[in-house]
């Protein structure tokens, strides 16, 4: 859960999710919906199901395995969290590189080739690092003091030199630029998207829904019907074809939602109609927050209601 999300937002689905299932065995063995619905909110939802892929090989092999090599051949584990399960689970001497490391060793080694160019220098940095003797004696504790140095002193903007146990050996310091590492390339714009999505509800208190293609964006995950995304803005007579039902359409609002690589501007309709029909599922409205609806769905739902 801390890939591509702060430890402040991962504490409560953390606790509801070990809470809903408690071993490897239980998420193993629970279905994809309810594990993709526990993730809802957290984005990047590849990991929610290479998480479970994960658990049923786990499960089927009676443990994990102990090396770096066959932790990395479990589904969604890469070299990054190979490393952080070896050290900090098994004891093998490996040092798992995340932002806060990078950060870190960029300062230490005075690394300005800007991100994401400089990733195999930090890289071979912080592999150095690693090599030291008491390192490598102490590998759980050496991962996890990197990851608490670079999230409680060597922070972005204000890093804590005088407190820091490297002071002496920190090159950025010395050349006066450790506020400034590490460097970033510029920002490539981000494109815009366009859709359209249907909020259609009826007399019996059930809402239309579907489930997304497995493959790709939010697969898996529950949707509202809707158009594709597409990179020119929906004329609401051509997204009306892609309507669930032939009902009296109202616009509802407008979502903005960023994603990692494009920012999506979706139109809400909404329609009540005495019994749904369309293709998908009837949900009841009573029970929308046991749906798997990612974030981008949730403020579509918000703007529906509202609206």
């Amino acid at each position: 859960m801390l890939q591509q999300t702060t430890v402040t937002a991962v504490i409560p689905y953390y606790e509801r999710f070990v809470s809903r299932f408690p071993t490897v065995q239980a998420l193993a063995a629970a279905p994809l919906d309810s594990v993709l619905s526990a993730w809802a909110g957290l984005g990047y939802y590849a990991r929610a199901r290479n998480l479970h892929a994960c658990a049923a090989v786990v499960a089927e092999a009676g443990g994990f395995p102990a090396d770096l090599a066959g932790l990395q051949a479990l589904p969604g584990i890469g070299a990054y969290t190979a490393a952080a399960i070896g050290a900090i689970a098994f004891g093998i001497p490996a040092v798992p590189v995340d932002g806060n490391v990078e950060r870190v060793v960029s300062r230490v080694f005075a690394i300005e080739q800007p991100v994401p160019a400089a990733k195999p220098a930090m890289r071979e940095a912080a592999a150095r690092l690693g090599a030291d003797p008491a390192a490598q004696a102490r590998p759980s504790d050496f991962a996890q003091a990197m990851f608490d140095l670079g999230a409680g002193v060597c922070t972005p903007a204000a890093p804590g030199c005088a407190v820091c146990p490297w002071i002496g050996a920190c090159e950025a310091r010395r050349m006066g630029i450790q506020a400034s590492l590490p460097r970033k390339a510029p920002k490539k714009t981000r494109p815009v998207r366009y859709g359209v999505h249907f909020w259609l509800t009826d007399e019996s208190g059930r809402v239309l829904l579907r489930t997304r293609p497995y493959k790709g964006l939010l697969g898996g995950m529950t949707e509202l019907p809707g158009t594709e995304w597409r990179d020119t803005p929906w004329a609401m007579n051509d997204a009306l074809a892609d309507a669930p039902m032939p009902a009296t359409w109202r616009a509802a609002g407008q979502v903005r939602h960023v994603f990692t690589h494009f920012e999506l501007i979706l139109d809400v309709l909404a329609a009540r109609v005495p019994r749904i029909e369309g293709a998908g599922f009837a949900h009841q409205l009573d029970a929308l927050d046991d749906a798997a609806l990612p974030s981008v769905m949730r403020k579509c739902v918000r703007m529906a209601i509202g609206g």
